[in-house]
């Protein structure tokens, strides 16, 4: 089995072993605020320097449709689709309801979370409001480097058009 099928096995394990914070606990609203401010800069913006600080050196991303990708790739399909014709900007907004935030402990340190959640798709377009194109399910682990949070694991998933 390779590594990175064991690493998903154990995130999904985790998942149901773990219990979801309350969205008033201070490692939540330190995971929410990360999670706007990483798709903010990086997916909304294009701050590719940023993302490129702020995705772990492994990092694996799994999408339902586009397959799978490992950081190198992940990066050039940022930049070449995400980023690549600011005339019809892609953006990604959260459901901020829809969060979940489980934290990874070892030997009582913790060194990651697991989030979960609802995100839109939209087109953005000069002089046009927003056009809603998808939603979807994510699955995001977080790794804890430093005092530093790195998305290490991405699963972007059950993709369908809005209601």
């Amino acid at each position: 089995m390779n590594k990175s099928l064991i690493l998903l096995l154990a995130v999904f394990c985790a998942i149901s072993a773990a219990s979801q914070l309350p969205k008033t606990d201070s490692l939540f609203l330190v995971l929410k605020k990360q999670d706007s401010i990483f798709f903010e800069r990086s997916f909304n913006l294009c701050d590719l320097d940023y993302l490129n600080k702020t995705v772990h050196p492994e990092m694996i991303f799994f999408h339902d449709q586009g397959g799978m990708q490992h950081k190198t790739e992940f990066m050039a399909a940022v930049k070449n689709n995400i980023c690549g014709n600011p005339a019809q900007k892609p953006i990604r907004k959260p459901n901020p309801e829809s969060l979940e935030v489980f934290p990874l402990y070892s030997n009582g340190q913790l060194y990651g979370v697991i989030q979960t959640g609802i995100h839109d798709f939209f087109i953005r377009e000069n002089g046009k409001p927003d056009r809603h194109t998808s939603q979807a399910k994510f699955t995001h682990v977080w790794l804890l480097d430093k005092g530093r949070w790195l998305l290490r694991e991405v699963l972007s998933y059950d993709h369908k058009e809005p209601e």
